[in-house]
């Protein structure tokens, strides 16, 4: 059994710290895959700035499924996919080399959410430090996260966001903006009485989710939260 990480070079520092606690409490080495010889910026280059979207996953396709890819090659290959017996919805990565045959181990034994939760608090483990903040692993600048996600990643690493914001663009000819979020940039989001707005959204669905379903989480909040209702990739997942 092998365990991989598709490193894009993009990821929060407590991805990094998690995966070396992991790694001490399996006592093996988790192999990091990387793009051979790409990084995000040679793509976002080669795009001339276009960035990568809900509809057009290209830093997915480049920097995650490839290198994994080509990492397995073409010997037969068991891949353990990490949906839950509570996401019968979602697919997850399924490649489409022949070699490759998924399994889908927390659904063959009906592991839910709460299932795991207790596993990783159980073992001593427990879950990766961004939870206090973030519903998903993934890039800093994953375009999946939520708006008040957008606003922990401010608060928690303003150096990571205002790198994110710096890929942002506007064509002074067209107009036409290349955003994180369709609705506005990081710098209007950054702005206090934008953040003030998000918080307060947040807190009203926060009361309307607890009314109906009881003290929740944060991360079980912004797990039924439809501010964007929409599924991360996958692969980018820890």
């Amino acid at each position: 059994l092998e365990y991989v990480f598709c490193d894009t070079g993009e990821e929060l520092p407590e991805t990094y710290e998690y995966l070396e606690r992991v790694e001490a409490f399996l006592g093996k080495r988790i192999t990091r895959l990387k793009a051979n010889g790409l990084t995000f910026r040679d793509l976002l280059e080669a795009r001339r700035g276009f960035l990568p979207s809900p509809t057009a996953r290209w830093c997915t396709q480049y920097l995650k499924i490839k290198p994994f890819e080509d990492y397995v090659g073409d010997a037969p290959v068991v891949s353990y996919i990490a949906l839950r017996a509570d996401e019968p919805h979602r697919k997850g990565y399924i490649s489409t080399k022949p070699n490759v045959v998924p399994r889908y181990p927390f659904i063959e034994e009906g592991i839910r959410k709460d299932d795991v939760v207790g596993i990783l608090e159980s073992s001593g483990l427990g879950l990766p430090a961004y939870y206090r903040w973030r519903s998903r692993s993934g890039c800093y600048f994953c375009f999946f996260q939520r708006r008040i996600e957008w606003v922990g990643l401010l608060e928690h690493h303003p150096d990571l966001f205002e790198m994110a914001a710096s890929y942002e663009k506007e064509n002074p000819i067209t107009g036409e903006r290349y955003t994180w979020n369709g609705r506005e940039s990081l710098r209007e989001l950054a702005q206090p009485e934008r953040i003030a707005a998000v918080r307060r959204e947040h807190e009203r669905r926060r009361a309307r989710h607890n009314s109906v379903c009881g003290n929740g989480s944060l991360m079980s909040l912004m797990g039924h939260d439809v501010e964007d209702d929409v599924e991360g990739c996958f692969i980018c997942h820890l």
